[in-house]
C-alpha cells in the first residue's frame, strides 16, 4: 500500500524543506560487515532507496553510522561513543535516529561486569541526541538474532542475548522511543546468516524494509493470516482473537452479518508495529456469516492520545491512504482441528483402499465438513530440486495454502483420508455442529521440524547444528534431505548455499506451516508422525514434549488480552502400525507411554492394519474413526469405549514348581479376546511365548519353564499380528511390563 509521509513532531511542526535526516546508529550489522558489496547492500543503503522510491528523491538523507564491533557499555571492550562514526552521527544532527546496539554487549569482557550500565548508558546515548536536536525520532532497535553456530551460544551469548534484548524494551519504554522488532523477522532465517551474527544481502535487506516500515508505519494495507479466508470455521462458545496487521495509526472495524443483518460489531487500532487484535463475541455453531474488516486511516493528533501510554513518541503522518476492505464469506461457527504429521496423515482419500465409500460419505455431508489443505508444494521424493524449489524454500514458503472447500467428492479425493474420516464421523455425532479441518502434514517429516527455534535453542540447541551432517536425525531422512539439496550443496552451482534449508530441518514446518496459521484457536490436534525419528524412541520423547509444550504455547487463548498458554489443547496421536522394522516395538511401547503422562494426550493403535511390504498402508479409515472415538469420549464427554484394552496392573505368582503366571488387568476390557502376542520372560530377559487364559478383565499368562517371571511383553515384533481386542473391536498396543510394576 503506498503512502505519503508528512514529519511531525509533538513539540512543533517541521517546516524547513531539506531532505529529513536519518542516522542509522549500531555496530557491525549496521555498517555491513560481511557484505560484498557493502556499498549497495547495508541496511541504510537499501533503505536510502526504498524511502526515495516511496516519496523522491531528496526526501531524506540516510546516514549510515555503523561501526564494527563496538558496543552500548561505555564500559565494554569498543564502546560506542568513542568511536568516529559516533561523532559523525552527532555532527549530522539527525531527524530520526535508528539504534541498533547490543550485539557486542554479550561478549563476555561487557555484560557479566557492565550488565547493569546497561539501562542507563542506552538513555545516555538518547539523551546525546536530544541534546543536538531537541525534536530527534528516536527508534530503539530489538537485536538481530544470535544463531546456535556462534561459538559462544551456550557459554553465554543465548542467555545474555535475551537478558539484552529485556533491557532494550525497558529503554524503550523508559525514554518514550519507538521500539523497532528486528529479531522475529530474521529468526526464522538462519540461511540468511553466514557465520551466525552477520546477515547477508538478503538479510540485510529484510533489515531495511522492517526499518522503512517502522519510519513510515507502512506495513502493506490489512492483512490476516491466510487461513482467514471464505468458507472457514471459527470456534463455537468462546471468545474469539482475531489478529492481523495494517498500516500504522488505522482504524479497524468488524462487522459480523447474517442474511444482510448486522450480528456483532467490533473495533481495534493498529499498534505503532501494525499489528492489531480484537475479541469477537461467543457464537453458537452455525453459519454462514459474513465477517467484513474495514481499515482507515485516522490523523495522527487522534492515534496517539488514544494509546498515549504505548506512543508517547512521535509517528509520521499517513496521507494519500485509503480504506480497505477484507470479507470473509460462508463463514461457519464450529470446531476446528488441525492434522499434522508425516506421509501417513497426508495420504489422500484417493490413494486409499475406501476410495468409494468415502467418496459417497463426502458427498451425504451436506457441506457440514469444511477442510483447508495445506499441501507441500515440492515433494520430498527422491529427486534433486531445482533451483526454483530451494529459493522459495529457503523463503519458508513450502507449502500451498489452498484454501477452504467444502467436503464434496471432488474435495476430500485429494484429502488426508486420516483427517476426513475424523471429521466424518465428528460430523455425524455432532450434527448440528460444523467441524473445519486443516491439513498441513508433510511426507517424511521430522518431529524436530515442527518445534518452535526458541524452544530448540533453549531446550536442545545440538540438535540445530549442522543436522543434515550429524546424527540426531534418522539417516534416511538425513540423506533424503541431501539429495533433495544436492544443487544447493554444489559449489558450482548459482543456488550454492551450504545453509539451504529444507523440511526435515529442525524449527523449519513450525516456521513455514505453523506460524502462517497465527494463533489460531483450534479445538485439538490430530498427530500422525514418528515414522522419521523411530530409529531412536529416546530422543523422541523429548522430542515430542518439547513439541507439544510449543504447539501449547503458540496456539495460546486471549481473554481481555492477556496473553495465556494453552495447556489444555488435546492431542490425539496416531501409534505407528505394524511393519517389520527393527525399532518399531520400542518406539510403539515409547509413543503409549508417553501419552499416559501427558496430560491431555491420547492415542489410536493402528498394528492391525498395517501392510508389511508399505509404510503406507492403505487402510486409513479406521484410523480416523478411531481418533474420532477419543475425541468424542475425551474432548465432547460421550460416553463410549474409545480404545482397546489398556493394561492397568501385573502381577506373578508362583503357585507350582515347575512353573508360574502372571496377572494382568485391563481397563476397556469387556469382551476380551486373544490368539496369540504374548511373550513372557523370566529373571534370564529371555522371553518365551505365553500361553494365555482369559479372566474377566484379566488375562492369565504362563510358559513352561520359567519360575519366576520377570516381564511380560505383546505385540513385540515390527510386523505383528498380536490380536487382543476388547468387544468393541478396538486393537490394545504394543507393550512392555515388568512385573510389579
Amino acid at each position: 500500500m503506498a503512502v505519503c509521509l508528512v514529519p511531525v513532531s509533538a513539540r512543533k511542526t517541521r517546516t524547513a524543506v531539506r531532505p529529513l535526516r536519518v542516522a542509522c546508529v549500531g555496530n557491525s550489522v549496521t555498517y555491513g560487515y560481511g557484505l560484498a558489496d557493502r556499498e549497495h547492500d547495508a541496511y541504510p543503503v537499501r533503505l536510502q532507496t526504498m524511502l526515495d522510491s516511496a516519496f523522491g528523491a531528496n526526501h531524506f538523507v540516510v546516514g549510515n553510522f555503523g561501526h564494527s564491533g563496538s558496543t552500548l557499555l561505555r564500559r565494554g571492550h569498543r564502546p560506542y561513543v568513542h568511536t568516529p562514526e559516533y561523532r559523525g552521527a552527532m555532527d549530522f544532527r539527525p531527524d530520526w535516529v535508528v539504534i541498533h546496539l547490543g550485539l557486542n554487549d554479550t561478549d563476555p569482557r561487557n555484560w557479566p561486569d557492565w550488565k547493569e550500565d546497561f539501562v542507563p548508558d542506552y538513555r545516555a546515548l538518547i539523551d546525546s541526541f536530544r541534546t543536538v536536536n531537541p525534536d530527534v525520532r528516536v527508534l530503539v532497535c530489538r537485536m538481530t538474532p544470535i544463531f546456535d553456530r556462534h561459538p559462544r551460544f551456550q557459554s553465554g551469548t543465548r542467555d545474555w542475548h535475551a537478558q539484552i534484548q529485556q533491557a532494550i524494551a525497558t529503554v524503550a519504554h523508559g525514554a518514550q522511543a519507538q521500539l523497532v522488532d528486528l529479531y522475529t523477522p530474521l529468526h526464522s532465517r538462519p540461511d540468511l546468516f553466514p557465520d551466525a551474527l552477520h546477515p547477508n544481502p538478503e538479510g540485510a535487506l529484510i533489515l531495511a524494509e522492517t526499518v522503512y516500515g517502522a519510519l513510515t508505519g507502512d506495513y502493506g494495507g490489512l492483512r490476516l493470516p491466510p487461513v482467514y479466508s471464505s468458507g472457514m470455521v471459527l470456534p463455537r462458545d468462546e471468545h474469539i482473537q482475531i489478529e492481523g496487521t495494517a498500516d500504522a495509526r488505522t482504524t479497524i472495524k468488524a462487522v459480523l452479518s447474517r442474511d444482510g443483518k448486522v450480528v456483532a460489531e467490533r473495533g481495534a487500532m493498529t499498534m505503532a508495529d501494525g499489528s492489531w487484535s480484537m475479541e469477537l463475541p461467543h457464537m453458537k455453531a452455525g453459519g454462514p456469516y459474513t465477517l467484513r474488516f474495514t481499515a482507515t486511516p485516522m490523523p495522527v493528533n487522534h492515534y496517539c492520545s488514544y494509546y498515549p501510554q504505548h506512543y508517547p513518541f512521535d509517528l509520521p503522518t499517513l496521507t494519500k491512504a485509503k480504506a480497505q476492505t477484507l470479507t470473509i464469506d460462508s463463514l461457519y461457527f464450529g470446531d476446528l482441528w488441525l492434522a499434522s504429521g508425516q506421509s501417513n496423515m497426508e495420504l489422500r482419500v484417493d490413494q486409499c483402499n475406501t476410495l468409494d465409500q468415502d467418496l459417497a460419505d463426502a458427498a451425504r455431508l451436506s457441506g457440514r465438513l469444511h477442510l483447508y489443505n495445506m499441501p507441500a508444494r515440492a515433494r520430498t521424493d527422491a529427486v534433486e530440486w531445482p533451483d526454483s524449489v530451494l529459493a522459495f524454500t529457503n523463503r519458508l514458503q513450502h507449502m500451498d495454502f489452498q484454501g477452504w472447500r467444502t467436503a464434496s467428492p471432488e474435495a476430500v479425493a485429494r484429502f488426508s483420508a486420516v483427517a476426513f474420516n475424523f471429521g466424518r464421523v465428528l460430523c455425524d455425532s455432532l450434527p448440528d455442529v460444523p467441524i473445519g479441518i486443516i491439513c498441513n502434514a508433510v511426507g517424511g517429516s521430522t518431529t524436530e521440524s515442527w518445534i518452535d527455534r526458541t524452544t530448540l535453542e533453549w531446550e536442545l540447541p545440538n540438535i540445530l547444528r549442522d543436522w543434515r551432517n550429524g546424527d540426531y536425525g534418522q539417516a534416511w531422512a538425513r540423506g533424503r534431505m541431501t539429495q533433495n539439496i544436492a544443487h544447493a550443496l554444489n559449489k558450482e552451482s548459482a543456488a550454492y548455499n551450504p545453509l539451504q534449508r529444507h523440511p526435515y530441518d529442525p524449527a523449519y514446518l513450525f516456521e513455514a506451516a505453523i506460524v502462517p496459521l497465527g494463533h489460531l484457536p483450534v479445538k485439538g490436534v490430530l498427530w500422525y508422525q514418528g515414522e522419521s525419528n523411530a530409529h531412536n524412541a529416546e530422543l523422541h520423547e523429548h522430542l515430542f514434549r518439547l513439541l507439544e509444550q510449543s504447539w501449547r504455547k503458540h496456539f495460546a487463548r486471549r481473554w481481555s488480552c492477556e496473553f495465556q498458554k494453552h495447556p489444555d489443547l488435546p492431542f490425539y496421536v496416531v501409534q505407528l502400525s505394524s511393519l517389520p522394522r527393527p525399532s518399531w516395538p520400542t518406539f510403539r511401547d515409547s509413543q503409549r507411554r508417553l501419552c499416559n503422562e501427558l496430560p491431555q494426550t491420547w492415542m489410536a493403535v493402528t498394528t492391525d492394519v498395517g501392510d508389511a511390504a508399505d509404510v503406507h498402508y492403505r487402510t486409513k479409515r479406521p484410523v480416523g474413526e478411531r481418533l474420532a472415538l477419543q475425541a468424542l469420549h475425551h474432548t465432547y464427554g460421550l460416553t463410549l469405549v474409545s480404545e482397546g484394552p489398556v493394561p492397568v496392573s501385573i502381577k506373578g505368582y508362583d503357585f507350582a514348581k515347575e512353573s508360574a503366571y502372571v496377572s494382568i488387568r485391563f481397563e476397556n476390557a469387556r469382551g476380551l479376546t486373544v490368539t496369540r502376542g504374548f511373550e513372557i520372560a523370566g529373571s534370564d530377559g529371555i522371553f518365551r511365548p505365553a500361553d494365555v487364559e482369559i479372566n474377566g478383565n484379566e488375562l492369565l499368562l504362563s510358559a513352561p519353564g520359567i519360575k519366576w517371571p520377570a516381564a511380560v511383553r505383546y505385540g513385540w515384533s515390527g510386523f505383528t499380528d498380536a490380536d487382543l481386542r476388547n468387544s468393541s473391536g478396538l486393537p490394545a498396543s504394543t507393550f512392555l511390563l515388568k512385573v510389579g510394576e
